[in-house]
């Protein structure tokens, strides 16, 4: 490709509102431009490293066993009730009417038609087990799209599906797609690292996450010191710092004027938030029932984990009380208490609550707590479970003597053990070998292919620009003319060049503008391409032509005529470089 040629312009500047290198970068090279907010479109440049991402993905998927299909992404509403997770995945989800008024949405994933198909194309144990995967666009009405293609509303995805007969079947299929997916970020050069994960709306038995840690990423994740231990903070255990053993003691009433919040407590009082208990008011919908109070109740020195408590409620969606609901169930902010709520509403008490004696606690009278307050005794909760938030400095659950530490991170793809759920749903049986029904065991597995492009990004760029790793850039070489408008020697050497390398096999974008050797120089490190070919006149004389790796900034002279070997061999290094089996 000729650069006098290719579509869309390099920017010196990125709009102001680019939050993270990636989406910086991908606007200034000229590979993205944003329609609004969560949409964005592919330019040449951009839409050449998307598909290099799809390829690698379609390998390792193909090599895993996986059977590419394509799936419709307007989709009958009925499908999505029938599941149940119309409601579960609420605002995100994209509603429409055809002309009949039927309602659709459009497929922010597709657990619900891919079960449909195999139901309708599978009868007998003999078709197991089978995965079937698509590369396709998805759409999420994401209310705060961010972070370029980190976050959009309309996106691609590689999802699959596994179905097998029993567990040990899901269990290969799985680690399957796990290796799958390891392979799959290495080669796109993209280091990621698998964490326990929330199912969320997608459901089932359990799943992980690859998380490619960066301070610009939305999910945050705990990882072990000693013991290699790794989880999303929503699914994080942790071991809670122990309460000192104590009796039980008398409760009494204290005066807190103005105090409402546990910080001010503590200073008031002189304690530790240790000693205190924090309660958090929650109405919880969901599953077609009215919604309902809920009483959070942890220790002071921790906080609300809302992801694990909704799931103790059987996945509930959960959202903070208003102050007339706080008003209208007897509670108050600032000064709310489990002591005496009785049958009221559901209370859940965080595992450190039973630990931690003599708490002090809300009197739930306006400027008032009590001392001394002990769950068993005084009070009762409906539920005692793990809903508290994992935070830099806890132990880690796994061993008991790391330490948990933090970091930010982007969630690159997300493998589930799916289980019966759909396929009990969408009555997906199978006759088994002894005529038997059989209901299959599901596997779901997601990759953001958007995700892919921009963490190559984040993870290959330096000051200059992209430098993108060899699987993934749009070209392999970019060839730059100096001065062609004036050397009649250059344009043909160059235009030789381009010919030759083309013919090897190379992939090249050729510079071929009347700009100067600066502009080019800097548009080739922005770009990011792995080499950069510079033919010159000085060059010539030496019947050289000079090569720049673009990821370590090293030059070197190589001979005309060892060009192209010399290219491709570079090129199967860094291939081989990102294999992790290699």
């Amino acid at each position: 490709m000729r650069m006098s040629r290719l579509f869309g312009r390099t920017l010196r500047q990125a709009p102001a509102d680019a939050e993270t290198a990636s989406h910086r970068l991908l606007l200034r090279a000229g590979c993205i431009d944003q329609l609004m907010a969560g949409a964005y479109s592919y330019m040449p440049l951009g839409r050449r490293a998307r598909l290099k991402a799809e390829n690698v993905v379609r390998q390792e998927m193909d090599a895993a066993g996986g059977q590419e299909v394509l799936l419709p992404a307007i989709q009958p509403v009925e499908l999505w009730q029938r599941s149940g997770r119309e409601e579960a995945f609420g605002p995100v989800l994209f509603h429409l009417n055809d002309q009949r008024g039927r309602g659709l949405v459009l497929g922010p994933t597709h657990e619900e038609v891919i079960t449909r198909l195999f139901a309708d194309h599978s009868s007998s144990y003999r078709d197991l087990p089978v995965t079937l995967y698509q590369i396709q666009t998805k759409f999420r009405d994401e209310g705060r799209p961010r972070g370029g293609l980190v976050r959009v509303r309309e996106f691609t995805m590689k999802d699959a599906y596994s179905f097998d007969l029993d567990e040990d079947g899901l269990t290969n299929s799985y680690e399957a797609m796990f290796q799958a997916y390891r392979r799959i970020f290495a080669r796109c050069g993209v280091p990621t690292v698998p964490v326990e994960a929330d199912s969320g709306a997608i459901g089932g038995k359990g799943s992980q996450e690859f998380i490619f840690l960066t301070e610009s990423g939305e999910d945050t994740v705990a990882l072990c010191s000693d013991c290699g231990y790794a989880a999303n903070t929503e699914k994080a255990a942790f071991v809670r710092p122990p309460a000192a053993p104590e009796d039980p003691l008398s409760v009494e009433e204290v005066a807190t004027p103005g105090t409402t919040t546990i910080e001010q407590l503590a200073t008031l009082l002189e304690v530790p938030t240790s000693r205190t208990a924090k309660a958090v008011f929650y109405m919880a919908g969901g599953g077609g029932d009215p919604e309902e109070p809920i009483f959070a109740v942890v220790r002071g020195d921790l906080d609300i984990n809302e992801v694990k408590l909704s799931n103790e409620l059987g996945g509930r969606a959960l959202r903070a009380m208003t102050d007339a609901e706080v008003e209208h169930h007897g509670l108050v902010a600032g000064s709310a208490s489990p002591v005496g709520l009785g049958d009221r509403m559901t209370v859940v008490a965080d595992l450190s609550i039973p630990d931690s004696p003599n708490l002090l606690a809300g009197a739930n009278k306006a400027d008032f707590h009590l001392r001394n307050v002990n769950h068993g005794r005084d009070w009762q909760a409906t539920l005692v479970a793990d809903i508290a938030l994992a935070e830099d400095g806890h132990a880690c659950a796994a061993c008991g003597t790391g330490t948990i530490r933090l970091r930010r991170g982007i969630e690159m793809g997300h493998v589930f053990r799916l289980g019966q759920i759909y396929s009990e749903a969408f009555s997906a049986d199978v006759l088994g070998a002894d005529g038997q029904p059989v209901v299959p065991t599901m596997g779901c597995y997601g990759i953001g292919v958007d995700r892919i492009v921009a963490a190559a990004v984040e993870a290959n760029h330096d000051e200059n620009g992209i430098s993108w790793p060899a699987s993934v850039a749009p070209y392999d070489v970019q060839l730059v003319a100096l001065r062609l408008d004036r050397d009649p020697q250059v344009a043909e050497e160059a235009e030789a060049l381009y010919a030759e390398l083309a013919e090897a096999g190379l992939e090249l974008l050729f510079d071929d503008r009347d700009e100067s050797p600066g502009v080019k120089f800097n548009d080739a490190d922005l770009i990011g391409l792995p080499w950069r070919l510079t033919v010159s006149a000085r060059n010539q004389q030496q019947g050289a032509v000079e090569l720049r790796v673009r990821a370590t900034g090293e030059d070197e002279l190589v001979p005309r005529g060892e060009v192209a070997d010399r290219l491709l061999a570079l090129r199967t290094a860094a291939l081989e470089a990102l294999d992790p089996d290699a």
